[in-house]
């Protein structure tokens, strides 16, 4: 048995159509996972920054108010909730539950001139406003020239 040239090159191409092959097959699962990751992922917007606070919007849907905790830790504005979610189908010819839950979080920094005591939250139609008040001596502010 000769080993051709033709023979290295098909190999080769065999070779490479395989490994072309597995990594696509690894990132359909790697886009999976962060699939999955991301749904549990509460979006987050920094939504106004006025010359008084800092304003956060934060999505939450399908969370009820009662399993949401708002807390500050050293330096860091903590929001987790938890999330619980049942659907439930009860037919003539077969039954279905799914059910999902799990525990969300993010955390962000304070910034240096929040005031940590002027720190509000509202929560409607599954969104979560947090208002944080700037310190009084690190409000903008008008000076007049006499």
């Amino acid at each position: 048995m000769s080993i051709t040239k033709e023979k290295i090159i098909e190999n080769g191409k065999e070779l490479v159509s395989t490994v072309e092959e597995k990594i696509e097959q690894g990132v359909e699962v790697v886009k999976e996972t962060l699939g999955n990751v991301a749904r549990h992922l509460p979006l987050a917007n920094f939504a106004k920054h006025s010359t008084d606070t800092y304003d956060i919007e934060i999505d939450l849907p399908g969370v009820e108010k009662s399993e949401i905790e708002l807390k500050i830790e050293d330096d860091y504005l903590i929001v987790q909730a938890l999330r619980r979610t049942k659907k439930e189908i009860n037919e003539e010819d077969y039954y279905l539950l799914e059910s999902s839950y799990g525990l969300i979080s993010r955390s962000f920094v304070l910034p240096k001139d929040a005031d940590r005591e002027k720190i509000s939250a509202n929560y409607e139609d599954g969104r979560l406003y947090i208002t944080l008040e700037k310190e009084e001596a690190k409000k903008a502010r008008s000076i007049s020239i006499k």
